[in-house]
């Protein structure tokens, strides 16, 4: 069923039944609402070389072309910050153009523009954490609006230490490693989303907690190309809607795949879909209950659809 956009959670990964996982908590409405309200924002004009540091909760609406500059959120840990990209342009050599050091959520939010971010040379760590992405962030992160956004990265494109949602408008991400990266989830409910990669389209992988990295596609339009696999999560990987074209080596990887609806078309030098112990929260499981599913997998040892556990088709 679709998301009944009351509260902000995770879903419950918990069961070995073979049933849904509770889906009906991951989007607020504010996660929905694609047009930020600009009433008393405050303007930044990026320009060469500067480090612009919101403190505070609120609305910022980014805009110019700057080398070298970057957006550093560090704001409280209940602030809900809002970044507005309209038409700003970045190029970092080594920093994230995107940096958020702590704040509750933040939401980058396009106008019906072109905005552009990318980095060009090897990623700079920050102390002790390795900012390795575009847009870094170490707390929740939201990407929608009406707009366009294009990254490219040396390194990862977009990375979250908590859940990452995409919810509206268009993202394109070229880069040398993982595409949309986050810790515990990376969800999307709408937008038209296009990746090329050298690693994994996207990835959800928590290294201090094998019941989290869920991937979670519900709506929208998601074409990826990867050289390892198109989409990884940890526990669940789980499609309930959307138009889905995947090439890679590996199609969808995790521990418990879902599908119950969408059309999806795998074009995989691999297996198509292959479920793994990749956690220790079930059984490995591949589950089909509807939707549409074209796979074309390479020649040699390879399978349309491996599990090594448990395969359950309903529909």
């Amino acid at each position: 069923s679709s998301p009944d956009n009351s509260s902000d959670s995770s879903p419950d990964n918990s069961s070995d039944s073979g049933s849904a996982p509770d889906n009906s908590k991951l989007f607020t409405d504010r996660d929905l609402e694609q047009k930020a309200d600009t009433t008393g924002a405050r303007p930044i004009t990026v320009a060469d070389s500067k480090v612009y540091t919101v403190k505070n909760a609120g609305v910022y609406v980014i805009s110019g072309t700057a080398s070298n500059a970057q957006i550093c959120v560090e704001a409280g840990e209940e602030d809900k910050v809002q970044l507005v990209l309209d038409g700003v342009k970045i190029t970092n050599d080594s920093i994230p153009c995107i940096y958020v050091k702590k704040a509750d959520k933040v939401f980058v939010t396009t106008t019906d523009s072109e905005n552009a971010l990318s980095v060009t040379g090897t990623f700079k760590a920050d102390g002790e954490t390795n900012t390795d992405a575009v847009i870094f962030s170490r707390d929740d992160l939201v990407l929608n609006g009406t707009g366009t956004l294009n990254v490219s990265s040396t390194d990862n494109g977009i990375s979250s230490k908590d859940d990452l949602k995409i919810t509206g408008g268009t993202l394109a991400i070229t880069c040398a490693s993982d595409a949309l990266e986050a810790n515990d989830s990376v969800v999307m409910a709408d937008g038209t989303v296009t990746i090329q990669s050298n690693k994994d389209g996207i990835h959800a992988e928590n290294d201090e907690d094998d019941l989290k990295g869920y991937v979670y596609i519900g709506g929208g339009t998601l074409n990826i190309a990867a050289a390892d696999d198109a989409i990884h999560a940890t526990t669940i990987a789980q499609v309930d809607n959307g138009t889905i074209t995947l090439s890679c080596a590996e199609g969808l990887e995790g521990t418990w795949i879902q599908i119950n609806g969408g059309k999806t078309t795998i074009d995989a030098s691999d297996d198509g879909i292959n479920a793994g112990r990749k956690s220790s929260f079930r059984t490995p499981l591949v589950e089909i209950n509807g939707g549409e599913l074209t796979i074309t997998m390479g020649a040699g040892d390879t399978d349309a659809v491996d599990s090594n556990g448990d395969l359950i088709i309903t529909g």
